[in-house]
Parts: structure tokens; sequence; C-alpha cells
């Protein structure tokens, strides 16, 4: 499985640190829906679904959370704790969100609205979604 990480430009100087988040530009897609988590808290899991189509781009603001990913076929953990770096999670990804640091803030940006239909959230239907 490849990991997309995308590194976000940071323009700053002694007042502080900016980036710019663009849709077609440094987010591969059109951005429709945005959203964010906080307060969770570090001993809880979140997700536990994978997407049909939505593309979504999760970037940690402000401390850390882990990723667990998994395509079907091969299953990666990585630490997301860089609010310059983000993580693009393509359609057919199960993934879910761990060990949330205490001042956790978790990004996400998504190519289209909220779709229940969209959802797969059980893991048996995931692994036959993947395999037909």
């Amino acid at each position: 499985m490849k990991i997309n990480l995308i590194a976000l430009q940071k323009h700053g100087d002694e007042r502080g640190m900016l980036i710019a988040l663009e849709q077609m530009a440094n987010i591969p897609f059109e951005i429709k829906r945005v959203y964010y988590m906080y307060g969770t808290q570090a001993n809880v899991r979140r997700g536990y679904h994978a997407h049909r189509n939505l593309t979504q781009f999760a970037i940690p603001v402000c401390g850390s959370c882990r990723f667990h990913l998994d395509d079907g076929k091969e299953k990666i953990d990585i630490i997301l704790d860089d609010p310059s770096q983000g993580l693009l999670i393509e359609p057919s990804i199960w993934h879910e969100m761990y060990d949330y640091s205490d001042d956790c803030i978790l990004l996400v940006l998504a190519d289209d609205v909220y779709n229940e239909s969209d959802y797969i959230r059980s893991y048996e239907e995931f692994i036959n979604f993947v395999n037909s």
C-alpha cells in the first residue's frame, strides 16, 4: 500500500507560521467538506470505516495521533504529528485513528459532502468490497 504524505509549504518569520490550503494545488481535489476532531481521549479509537468513493486529506493542526490504514492486503500504522504535512486517504482504505495527544486537533478535508451510503462500516463488508 502506498502511503501518500503530502508536504505543505510553510511561510513564516519571527511572527509565526502560515500554511495555505488550496484545492487542486496542494490539496489534490475540490474541497466540499471540512471538519475537525478535538478533545479525543488518548485511549479512544475513531474511524472504523472505509469509503466507497470519498477522498480525504487529514492534517494534525495541533498535537498528534496515529492512523491504522488497511487496503485489504496490507496494514500500516503511521503517526501524524507535523502540521505542515497531511495524509491523503483514498477511497477503499479502512482507517482508524488512535493514540491522540491531549492537544490533538485533526483537520480533515473531503472531496464530497457527508453521504452515509458511501461509508463501509463493517470490516467484513470492506474485505468483500475490495476483493470484488
